[in-house]
């Protein structure tokens, strides 16, 4: 009995502890970051127009595009493709991604096209690319703008952040920003 009781005291202990004094501790902490816990929503003219760690979907020729996603940006049900790189599905979507990059910016050539730009990450949300990413679509901008490419690099050195305290991980360019502010620099043709 004295056994019972211990278990049922350490069981309705740890319900407490993990289903309650848990869970306010970490929305206590979400309450303290930014966007109060519930993302931050980037606005242009009153209007929202996407979440600044959320990836969405750019295409059209005369944005910067965005990271291919597994899931269709759909944040509900973050994931990966989960196939192989040696699977040959996965092989010809990659291709194709490539052939369609490679249609878009005729400057370019295959081997400078980075990996993120035809694979999709783990998340399928990720919203940055490396400036490299950002980079190397440039020339297709700036002929569809009509702008300078000097400026479009210029814009992209501004928009990308550095590692995390300086040494965590790769710098990167979060895409929607980097369209916002190509929007302010160079409205886009109609």
């Amino acid at each position: 009995m004295k056994l019972l009781r211990q278990s049922l005291m350490l069981t309705l202990l740890l319900i407490v502890l993990c289903s309650v004094i848990y869970p306010l501790i970490i929305l206590g902490i979400g309450r303290l970051a930014p966007g109060a816990g519930e993302g931050q929503t980037l606005t242009r003219n009153g209007r929202v127009v996407g979440y600044a760690r959320i990836g969405q979907r750019f295409q059209r020729p005369e944005y910067f595009n965005s990271r291919p996603s597994a899931v269709d940006y759909n944040a509900a049900g973050s994931g990966g493709s989960n196939k192989a790189p040696s699977n040959p599905e996965y092989q010809a979507l990659v291709k194709a991604r490539l052939d369609t990059f490679l249609l878009h910016n005729p400057e370019v050539k295959a081997s400078e096209v980075p990996a993120e730009l035809l694979t999709a990450s783990g998340s399928g949300l990720d919203p940055d690319l490396s400036p490299q990413g950002a980079l190397v679509q440039v020339a297709r901008i700036a002929r569809r703008r009509g702008v300078d490419a000097s400026r479009l690099r210029e814009l992209v050195r501004q928009q990308t952040e550095g590692p995390l305290l300086g040494c965590l991980g790769p710098a990167r360019v979060n895409v929607l920003q980097l369209n916002l502010a190509l929007d302010e620099l160079a409205p886009r043709p109609h």
